[in-house]
């Protein structure tokens, strides 16, 4: 059976292909497969992965678990928020207050206190910096929000790209990100300049061309 194929029942009770259930178990809950092939599903208050044949990835219970992304998968165990591989296996021991999911081989977590950095996927973090939140990363870069609320743009490494701070952010598409400056928002560059000198109350993640005439 082709794992992709596989869709959530209506009810969310479990699996179906071309209309027929999967297998024949019930769930209180399921979710949709990812690679390497398993989905999250939950009963009984208990939660784990299984295979496209309803069987269990491995022999652990976890509180709540979540899709797989790069190879491993964010769960909620007893104590704390972490990652395990497809085979049920931690990541680390470290335990968070929340974890996000893989993206580019780095992914965000949310240390016990409420502060945020990025980690590798061996479970390191790669900089010292401790930020007050944390986004994925996409292209290689990914937004940071100071303590004071303001936000920037940091590398893979966890450098910043450019020295300017403003009041909402998002990471860049085709070059260009949205920016909320004090008088409203703009499109910046990825030296962090305002590509324009108008700002908007509201603006579209798409950079219109009538902008650059």
């Amino acid at each position: 059976m082709n794992w992709r194929n596989v869709l959530i029942s209506e009810d969310a009770t479990h699996h179906v292909i071309n209309g027929v259930p999967a297998y024949d178990l019930r769930f209180d809950e399921v979710l949709k497969f990812h690679e390497p092939g398993l989905a999250p599903v939950q009963n009984a208050h208990l939660a784990w992965h299984i295979d496209a044949n309803g069987r269990a990835a491995y022999q652990r219970h976890f509180r709540r678990t979540f899709g797989f992304y790069e190879g491993f998968a964010a769960v909620i165990s007893a104590n704390g928020w972490h990652h395990i591989r497809p085979d049920g296996v931690d990541l680390t021991s470290t335990r968070y207050e929340w974890c996000g999911n893989f993206q580019e081989g780095r992914c965000a977590v949310r240390q016990v206190g409420g502060s945020y950095h990025h980690i590798l996927s061996n479970g390191l973090r790669f900089y010292d910096q401790c930020w007050r939140y944390t986004g994925d990363f996409k292209d290689g870069i990914a937004v940071v929000q100071s303590n004071d609320g303001q936000s920037t743009h940091i590398d893979r490494a966890g450098n910043l790209i450019h020295e300017n701070w403003f009041l909402d952010l998002d990471v860049f598409h085709k070059g260009y990100a949205r920016a909320k400056f004090a008088s409203g928002w703009a499109h910046i560059d990825r030296l962090g300049r305002a590509i324009y000198l108008r700002r908007f109350p509201h603006l579209s993640d798409y950079l219109s061309c009538n902008f650059l005439n």
